[in-house]
């Protein structure tokens, strides 16, 4: 038996296994394959990545960024800002290599379903075997394969298609990173796709790393349904013509699909999450990495902290290591969700998940104006809400400003098509009145 068994080992999982791992205590990831490639391209900021020490695990940096909200002389704003192409094999490789060094076990198989008994938890793998652990955590990303929700989820989806591609010439500098291109030249001739992308708007996202060398993603910020990966590949087929960009070859094609917002699962539950099965995408913008990789040293610290306690029982009583009752696992876990989950986080996901309805609501035109206001807010607001940094009250400050940057147009639609996301955050932020004490008395009604 150990102490902690991880289901998934992808970036939060494998930080969280390391970091418990080095606490001393023993840690089994269960993944179908522990040691294949992760498959998406990770841009993040730069400041995100330092602030954790992981700059390191960057293959290239661009100083700024631009923004085309349209092809008109005042639509391009330059974000200075420096981002980052995540080197995803050097990030892998440090953190299976840590994990290692720390006695993490490792087991490839695909995780079926989990059993909760006496205090301890058992997971059921594919192959046949089972494992059993003090605490079980599912950081299986989207898939939420053992975390449980008690109501319908019903997310947003940021949809995206992409190529990183050898390439005869390209027009952008290389410089800058291109983070949204709005642009909508590439459908004049074809009122067909002009007329879909006007009501459901994607823009080009852009890592030129050279001037032949460059990754190419047509994304849809947020849509429900999914706008479709044909549509997205054939929106950037068109953009790429209009861009004169001819290929040579294509060394990766990415289909990304990234459900955004929905219900946070039942709090608190047996099973711990990180992740997209925790909930944890930003629902306004879909970021995950910085996120995840910010959050798993505060979870792991929780288990930490939990199993310390745990050994300090087991130790006076002359038991194994772990909750003597079921009553005192949900205490634990209660902890533990607490600490990735408490209040104010909450509160702070329900202002992005407004954001996020908003967005749903945008044509192509009233998305313009939106980030033409967006992006004309301080660094401290704009930066701030793309990396989760603002509490709650800073977002109600972040959301005056925005309306005060707004045009009159802009500000008549704010009022209009975000009246019925306002009402759902409200409903939302009244359920978090005593939060805190409903999940204290939880915890102390299994003591």
């Amino acid at each position: 038996m150990v102490e902690l068994v991880i289901a998934g080992a992808g970036p939060s999982g494998l930080a969280v296994a390391e970091r418990v791992s080095q606490a001393g205590y023993k840690v089994c990831v269960i993944d179908p394959s522990p040691l294949a490639a992760w498959p998406n391209n990770y841009g993040v900021w730069v400041d995100e990545f330092r602030a954790m020490g992981l700059d390191d695990c960057l293959d290239h940096i661009w100083d700024r960024a631009e923004v085309f909200l349209d092809s008109g002389p005042t639509g391009r704003k330059e974000l200075a800002r420096p981002y980052g192409r995540v080197d995803r094999a050097k990030l892998k490789r440090m953190l299976l290599q840590r994990c290692i060094a720390h006695g993490v076990m490792f087991q490839e198989a695909r995780v079926e379903g989990v059993n909760h008994a006496g205090g301890r938890s058992e997971l059921v793998c594919s192959d046949g075997t089972s494992i059993s652990g003090c605490m079980v955590l599912d950081a299986t990303g989207h898939a939420r394969k053992l975390v449980e929700y008690d109501k319908p989820f019903n997310p947003g989806y940021q949809g995206a298609y992409g190529i990183l591609a050898e390439v005869e010439s390209h027009p952008f500098p290389t410089d800058a990173m291109l983070f949204m291109d709005w642009r909508d030249d590439h459908t004049a001739e074809d009122s067909q796709m002009q007329e879909s992308n006007s009501k459901l708007p994607t823009f080009l996202y852009a890592m030129p790393f050279s001037k032949t060398r460059v990754f190419l993603e047509e994304t849809s910020l947020v849509a429900r349904p999914a706008v479709p990966f044909l549509v997205l590949k054939e929106r950037l087929e068109a953009r790429m013509a209009k861009y004169g960009i001819k290929l040579k070859s294509i060394e990766e094609e990415e289909y990304c699909l990234i459900p955004m917002g929905g219900v946070l699962p039942r709090l608190p539950q047996r099973v711990l999450g990180i992740g997209g099965t925790a909930g944890m995408v930003h629902p306004s913008t879909g970021y995950m990495v910085s996120r995840m990789l910010g959050a798993a040293p505060v979870l792991a610290d929780a288990i930490v902290e939990q199993l310390c306690a745990a050994s300090d029982s087991a130790a006076q009583s002359h038991r194994p290591l772990g909750a003597e009752t079921e009553a005192d696992a949900e205490r634990l876990s209660a902890a533990i969700w607490h600490s990735i989950w408490p209040v104010q986080r909450i509160r702070q996901r329900a202002f992005f998940s407004f954001g996020m309805d908003v967005l749903l609501s945008l044509n192509l035109a009233e998305t313009r104006q939106f980030f033409a206001a967006f992006f004309a807010l301080s660094d401290h607001h704009w930066q701030g809400f793309l990396s989760a940094r603002l509490s709650f009250l800073e977002l109600i400050g972040f959301g005056l400003s925005l309306f005060a940057k707004s045009s009159n147009e802009a500000r008549l639609n704010l009022l209009v098509k975000g009246l019925p996301g306002l009402v759902g955050m409200l409903a939302g932020l009244t359920r978090t009145i005593g939060y805190e004490d409903r999940l204290l008395g939880k915890r102390e009604q299994v003591r």
